[in-house]
Parts: structure tokens; C-alpha cells; sequence
């Protein structure tokens, strides 16, 4: 009687089969299970050597192994050189986060400075996304706030507009900025283009860390003012002057030396790994932020970060430096890859002594601070969810909780919401908003707008995709008649081990005196001052609060949309060159064919494209 291979031996078989025909060059492979997912996804300088290595399980720990053996097939792709197959494997962990890579947990953004150069007079504004207007672009920063800061100073230091084009435009006397010197109101003529010009060159070399330069520019030129008697403008030398000099004093990691640099620091607490990354642009510190990636207990720090800084920097700007605290096993192959990608030396190093050694040291010090306060909430949360079990009489503690809301005015743009709570605590990046699609939906109806949405959820989901996005606990903003919607279609859908409550207020919607409604345990009300009633109340106002910011973003996008957005070639700016020049949609509508040709940007083409789909409307 034939033996039935084990699972370890069929995966080294289904390897080998594999490796037969494999080539020598260098590339991307992935490991995948029975249900095509993927396990892992590595890299190899030599496809066929690196693949075959996997059948010898003398050369692996126990993680790989259980990995092989749950491999049921392979996929590859072929690359011109090992640095490419670095950056493609970076790309595909990050996008498919598999179960035995190490993943980058967070991938948000960063915010930039952008001096707009779209306009005559530039504008200062806080960006995100591609850098596809013209201008100056200066970043990254480490949140939203510190570019909001720094805007704030570098108005008060260089005068610089804020406003957008269309109020700069519309303005016929200076705004209250110019009248307490954080702008120098260009809009109505305050200053000459020379001269704005001129601000705009000392902010970009500030921004580019010629700061002494511009010190004793202003320095003269306030000498100048004085000595010509003009003590006004010298005052407004002089408070340009302190202002640097503040945003110099303030920077507690300033070091020219440097340069551009990004310093990584990595820390681990309880399983839990944090690496910490601050930002240092021509000298200064523009912030910090702390990640924490997905890893196995038995990854090692360098492994950790080696993995992590080609994720990081597949999306992110790179530096000419990259100061890590411990060195990282890829690193030559790290430098030639981000080298290559971006037409320029990047260094990778590890001090040991000296400048960068002490601010490798305060990295360290704020990823420790930031592991402590992330263990002491994943253990305040963990508490919360094993309360909340016990109180609402859970068959199991819940690690994914899945929070409804609706929001609508006067039933138009309705909108359904679903948040997502775990055991670390609200998970953003799983937050989904519903635009409610049914005609057959009247106003208002509450009812129909939960089902919509729930049915939506869960329907599509097959049993088998479901099992890793499938919520313990599902939370109802309402009564006992939405919640019996919720167990309907968790039901009609034939999903197992959801339990469901939901929460309404009375019926004068008091604050505090809210029932919970579940099909076990009826109608039933928490303790006001319980840890759990709070959580609760927290979680369903998220939830709420993210309806209402949907509902609005959607109503903000419908009452903007016009015509104009149907016609090809009618961007941004020259929907505003049409509404600046006519000053309604009524009257683009109303206008020939020879009004319209008249507005600066518009072409013979556009013109007639304008004209014909406001007559045939």
C-alpha cells in the first residue's frame, strides 16, 4: 500500500518540481498555499540556487519549514539584476502583506510644503499625493501638524500668501494677515512681483538650509532701512529676524552637518516591534513618526529593519542619507538598489561615535517611549474587550469589531458607514463608507439604508475569503428594529460565530442613557460610569462621526459638480477661468459661442464642446 506524503514532503515536492526548470538570473519568487494565497515572497540573485535551498530542511528553522510545507504551488518573475528583484519584492510585501514576510504595518502619506508656482504671485500650502504642480515641493514631514506649524512660522518670516487663487483674486483690500504682518497682500498691491519674487527666493533658501545667508540678507537690508530713516520697514526686518531666529532655537536636533537624512531606530517589547523614524532635511528636524511592523518572534532587529527600509522606500522620498542603529544585513544591496532608482548616492551607515551616534540615541530613546505607551494600550484594550465579553455575555472575547452608522439630509445623499475596533484599538485603514445605490429607498428610511449597506458587506463575501475579514462582534447604531435587520442577513448569508447588538438612546436621545439590544439577552442597560459602557459609547460615536464626514464629502462633491466635469479637457483651472469670467453656471450656459471663446485658456475646440453640451442639455 502506498504511503500518503506528509505535508512537508508534498510541499518539498511541489518545490522541486519547481526548481527543475528554473532559470540562473536573478528575480522575484512567491510561495503560495492550496487556496493560491500567498505565504511568502522573496528575493534571489540566483532563482534556481535560492529555491532549491528550500529542499533541504537541514538549512531552516522551524518557520520555514511550516512555511514549505504548506506551499502547494510557486510563481516567478525575472529581473534584470538582484537590486530590481530588491525593489519588486519590497513592492509586493508591502501590497500583499504575506503570513511569513515582515510587513509594514502603516503606510500613510506624509504631508509636504508646496510653494505653488501655478499663479504669478506663488502660493505657501500644505500638500499630499504625486508632485504634479509646478513649484517647489519640501518634505517629507511627519504629520499634518508639523506642516501646519511650519506654515504658520514661515508666513510670519517671509510673508508669504495662504489663500487660494480664488480668494486672492476676488480681494479688493488687504486681508487681517497683512495688518498683523503674516502677509504681505500681494492681492491688492501691496508688494511688486520683484519684490514677492524676492520672498520667495530667501524661503526656498531657507528651506534648503541657507540659513545665515538669509540672516544677512535681512540684517543689511534692515540696516539700510534704518539708516534711510524708514523705521516701519526696518521694525518689519527686524520681526522677520527674531522669527528665524525663534524656528533656529526651537529645533532640538539641528545639525548642518548632516544635511538630508532619515534616522531609523528600532526597538522590542513583548513580541511587539517599533521603529522609529525622524526626518532631517537641510539640518532641521521636520518631525518624527513611529512604525510597527508585522513580525515573527524569531526575526532579529537587522532583519526587521533591513526589510523595512526597502518597503519604506519604494513609496517615500530617499535622502542622501540613511542613518539606521543597527546595521542591516542587505545594506550594499540596499544602497545600489535606492542608488539606481533614484540617479543618485545614497548612503546607509551605522555610527558608532560622535553627532549621529547621539542622535541615533534620542531615535531610540522616543521608539522606547513609543513601545511603552503601545503596550500599556494594547493592554488597556485587551481589558476593555475582555470586559466588554463578559458584560454583553460574548461567547468569546472579540479581536475584530465592526461598528454601523447611517447619515443623510432629509434622506438626500445618504451615506452608510462601518468602522473596524481591534485589539489595537480603531483600525482606520478598514474604516468603508456605502453610497447608499437604491432608488426604491425612501427618505429617511433608516431601515432600508441598514439592510443596503449590511447586505452589501456580507454578500459577496464567500465563505472561504470571509474567514479573514469576518468581525466577531458586529455593533448597530439603533434599536431592536436594526438590529433584527443585521441578524437577518447574517443569517440569510449563512455566517457563522457573528454576534450583533446594537445601541439606541430614549426617546429624548439623552447623552448616558443608552440601551443595548441583543437577540440573547433582550433590552438592558451598563452602569454609567463602567469602562465597557464608556467603550461602547466611544466606539459608536467613531462610528458617527465618520457617517457624518462621508455624508458631507459626498454632498460637498455634489453640489460642486456641474457640466463643465462632463466636458474632456475642463480641469480644475479651467472651471475657474469659465466661473471667473462669467460668474455663474447660468450664465456659461446662456453664453455663444463667441462669449466662451473669449476666456483666457479656452481653445476654438473647447469653446464649441462648452457651447453644444449646455444647448443640447
Amino acid at each position: 500500500m502506498k504511503r500518503e506524503l506528509t505535508n512537508t514532503e508534498t510541499g518539498i515536492q511541489t518545490i522541486k518540481g519547481y526548481a527543475k526548470e528554473l532559470t540562473k538570473k536573478p528575480g522575484v519568487y512567491k510561495m503560495l498555499d492550496i487556496s493560491n494565497k500567498i505565504l511568502y515572497i522573496g528575493k534571489a540573485k540566483n532563482l534556481f540556487n535560492r529555491v532549491k535551498s528550500y529542499t533541504n530542511l537541514n538549512n531552516h528553522t522551524y518557520r520555514i519549514k511550516k512555511m514549505i510545507s504548506e506551499t502547494r504551488s510557486m510563481e516567478f518573475t525575472i529581473t534584470n539584476s538582484e537590486a530590481e528583484a530588491l525593489l519588486l519584492e519590497a513592492n509586493l510585501i508591502k501590497k500583499n502583506k504575506p503570513k511569513y514576510n515582515i510587513a509594514m504595518r502603516d503606510d500613510k502619506s506624509f504631508a509636504k510644503i508646496l510653494i505653488n508656482k501655478e499663479h504669478d504671485f506663488p502660493r505657501l500650502m500644505k500638500y499630499r499625493g504625486d508632485n504634479k504642480l509646478k513649484g517647489n515641493y519640501y518634505g517629507p514631514f511627519a504629520s499634518a501638524g508639523a506642516v501646519n506649524k511650519t506654515i504658520d512660522t514661515l508666513q510670519k518670516a517671509f510673508l508669504i500668501r495662504t489663500c487660494s487663487d480664488h480668494v486672492f483674486e476676488n480681494r479688493s483690500r488687504p486681508c487681517l494677515l497683512f495688518q498683523i504682518n503674516r502677509c504681505s497682500a500681494p492681492c491688492t498691491g501691496e508688494i511688486t512681483r520683484d519684490n514677492y519674487d524676492y520672498l520667495i527666493n530667501d524661503l526656498n533658501e531657507f528651506m534648503n538650509g541657507q540659513v545665515h545667508n538669509i540672516k544677512d540678507k535681512i540684517y543689511n537690508d534692515m540696516q539700510k532701512e534704518s539708516n534711510a530713516l524708514n523705521y516701519e520697514n526696518a521694525a518689519k526686518l527686524r520681526d522677520r529676524l527674531e522669527t528665524i531666529n525663534k524656528i533656529i532655537s526651537q529645533q532640538s536636533m539641528n545639525n548642518s552637518n548632516i544635511g538630508d537624512a532619515d534616522i531609523f531606530g528600532i526597538k522590542r517589547m513583548n513580541n511587539i516591534t517599533c521603529i522609529q523614524v525622524f526626518f532631517i532635511r537641510a539640518g532641521q528636524n521636520w518631525g518624527n513618526r513611529e512604525y510597527y511592523p508585522i513580525a515573527n518572534k524569531i526575526d532579529t532587529n537587522p532583519q526587521i529593519l533591513d526589510s523595512f527600509l526597502a518597503q519604506f522606500y519604494t513609496t517615500h522620498p530617499c535622502p542622501n542619507n540613511i542613518i539606521v542603529s543597527d546595521k542591516v544585513p542587505s545594506e550594499k544591496l540596499l544602497t545600489s538598489a535606492l542608488s539606481e532608482k533614484n540617479g543618485r548616492k545614497i548612503k546607509i551607515s551605522q555610527p558608532k561615535k560622535g553627532e549621529k551616534y547621539k542622535l541615533i540615541e534620542k531615535v531610540l530613546m522616543n521608539a522606547e517611549q513609543a513601545l511603552n505607551r503601545k503596550v500599556n494600550q494594547m493592554q488597556d484594550q485587551k481589558s476593555l474587550l475582555e470586559g466588554l465579553a463578559t458584560k454583553l455575555h460574548l461567547s468569546k472575547i472579540p479581536k475584530r469589531i465592526e461598528v454601523y452608522d447611517n447619515s443623510h439630509t432629509q434622506g438626500s445623499f445618504p451615506v452608510g458607514a462601518m468602522i473596524v475596533v481591534g485589539q489595537n484599538g480603531f483600525d482606520n485603514k478598514n474604516y468603508r463608507k456605502f453610497n447608499i445605490k437604491s432608488k426604491d429607498i425612501s427618505t429617511s428610511d433608516d431601515y432600508a439604508m441598514m439592510r443596503e449597506v449590511l447586505t452589501r458587506r456580507f454578500a459577496k463575501l464567500s465563505e472561504e475569503d470571509f474567514q479573514d475579514r469576518a468581525p466577531d462582534l458586529i455593533v448597530i447604531d439603533g434599536g431592536i428594529g436594526q438590529l433584527n435587520i443585521a441578524i437577518d442577513i447574517i443569517m440569510g448569508n449563512k455566517i457563522k460565530d457573528i454576534e450583533v447588538i446594537s445601541i439606541s438612546k430614549d426617546k429624548n436621545r439623552t447623552y448616558g442613557n443608552e440601551k443595548i439590544h441583543s437577540k440573547e439577552n433582550g433590552s438592558f442597560v451598563l452602569d454609567k460610569n463602567d469602562p465597557v459602557f464608556f467603550f461602547l459609547q466611544r466606539i459608536r460615536d467613531e462610528a458617527h462621526r465618520f457617517a457624518i464626514g462621508s455624508h458631507r464629502t459626498r454632498r460637498v462633491k455634489q453640489i460642486n459638480y456641474s457640466k463643465l466635469d462632463d466636458i474632456e479637457g475642463i480641469g480644475l483651472r479651467r472651471k475657474q477661468q469659465l466661473m471667473k469670467y462669467f460668474g455663474s453656471l447660468k450664465s456659461i450656459r446662456e453664453a455663444s459661442f463667441d462669449d466662451i471663446i473669449k476666456v483666457p485658456g479656452i481653445s476654438e475646440k473647447l469653446a464649441k464642446d462648452i457651447h453644444s453640451s449646455f444647448k443640447n442639455t
